[in-house]
C-alpha cells in the first residue's frame, strides 16, 4: 500500500491537537477522523483493544465538537 495508515495517523494526531490547543473546533473532526482510521490500523493488525477506547473517543470528540459549537454561537 502506498499510503501507510500509521504516518497518516501521526500528521492527524499532531495537527488536532494544535487545532484543538488553539480552540478551533475542527481540531476535533480530525481527532475523530484519526479515531477512526487508528479503529482500521487496529483491525488490520489483529490489535483489537485499541477499537473500543477509539470508538469511545469518536463519541467524546462528537460531544465536544458539539459544545465548541454551541458556544461559538453566542
Amino acid at each position: 500500500m502506498l499510503l501507510r495508515l500509521d504516518y497518516l495517523s501521526c500528521a492527524l494526531t499532531i495537527a488536532s491537537t494544535i487545532l484543538v490547543g488553539r480552540r478551533c473546533w475542527k481540531g476535533w473532526v480530525l481527532a475523530a477522523i484519526n479515531s477512526v482510521l487508528v479503529c482500521i490500523i487496529a483491525f488490520r493488525t489483529a490489535q483489537f483493544g485499541f477499537i473500543p477506547a477509539n470508538v469511545f473517543c469518536i463519541g467524546l470528540y462528537a460531544v465536544n465538537l458539539r459544545s465548541w459549537r454551541k458556544s461559538d454561537a453566542h
